[in-house]
């Protein structure tokens, strides 16, 4: 008789299908010229496609773990985050999640015409956070992102920060408070090493705080280095749920003969 498990289930996915409309063709070089001439002369746009993203994930997610995802470029991982996170609709299945999910740089949707001070009040109370929490936790959280260390950038609008400055700041809001649920999209391959060592650290302090952290990640030695659990998508299907390490090693292995099977076509070719 199989156990019954008793953890606590955080996001159950079942049989997800996402569906999305693009605009198909290939986009002319001029693309703002090129629609102003479609609109003055009528002519009609490229025609528009659907893309089946996700099809048909199931899974369960408990309380405490992190679960890494994984898979080449377009194999549906973020659009999943995105359905997960409530942003994008399931067109079959269902998703049920524990508490309001929050997807790192979405939920605190900064401004970059405004300061980093004014950004952090205003990620946090899209994060959540009472004003009192946001005082409170100001310094904390300044601290933390490293963009104060060389200058006074916490005073300088959004738009003069890189894009590893602002992808900090962003993580660092997102993590001044527990969530039952965090989503992080690629954000820890930003910034330096010791940056990336608080931020495993505080999503360790998650996890025992009993919430759930979904990293998405183009470093295998991130996902691997940071979370229990790995889900390996391709083509929108899920081809591998279980321990980390032993998902990344099969993900590896898989592009390494991808890669070789594209460069022996390309030499049979040439």
């Amino acid at each position: 008789m199989a156990e019954h498990d008793t953890r606590t289930p955080t996001v159950v996915v079942d049989d997800a299908h996402v569906t999305y409309t693009v605009q198909g063709g290939r986009a002319p070089r001029a693309g703002a010229a090129s629609a102003l001439g479609r609109i003055l002369s009528r002519r009609p746009g490229p025609a528009a496609r659907q893309v089946h993203a996700v099809k048909g994930v199931s899974f369960a997610a408990y309380r405490g773990e992190a679960i890494g995802l994984i898979g080449s470029n377009g194999s549906g991982k973020s659009t999943l985050l995105r359905a997960v996170a409530g942003l994008l609709p399931v067109n079959r299945g269902l998703i049920y999640t524990q508490g309001r999910p929050a997807l790192l740089g979405v939920n605190a949707a900064l401004m970059n015409d405004l300061t980093g001070e004014r950004n952090v009040i205003l990620g946090g109370l899209a994060m959540g956070m009472t004003r009192a929490e946001i005082e409170a936790r100001y310094q904390e959280i300044v601290d933390f992102s490293g963009i104060n260390e060389k200058d006074d950038a916490i005073s300088r609008p959004m738009r003069t920060y890189s894009s590893g400055m602002g992808a900090r700041l962003r993580f660092s809001i997102a993590a001044a408070r527990s969530h039952d649920v965090l989503l992080i999209d690629e954000a820890l391959s930003t910034g330096d090493a010791k940056f990336r060592a608080r931020s495993q650290e505080r999503i360790e302090e998650l996890r025992a705080q009993a919430g759930t952290v979904f990293l998405v990640s183009h470093s295998n030695a991130t996902i691997a280095r940071t979370c229990d659990r790995a889900l390996w998508l391709e083509a929108g299907t899920l081809r591998a749920d279980g321990p980390a390490a032993e998902v990344v090693a099969a993900y590896e292995e898989f592009t390494k003969k991808a890669a070789g099977t594209g460069s022996r076509a390309a030499k049979t070719g040439s």
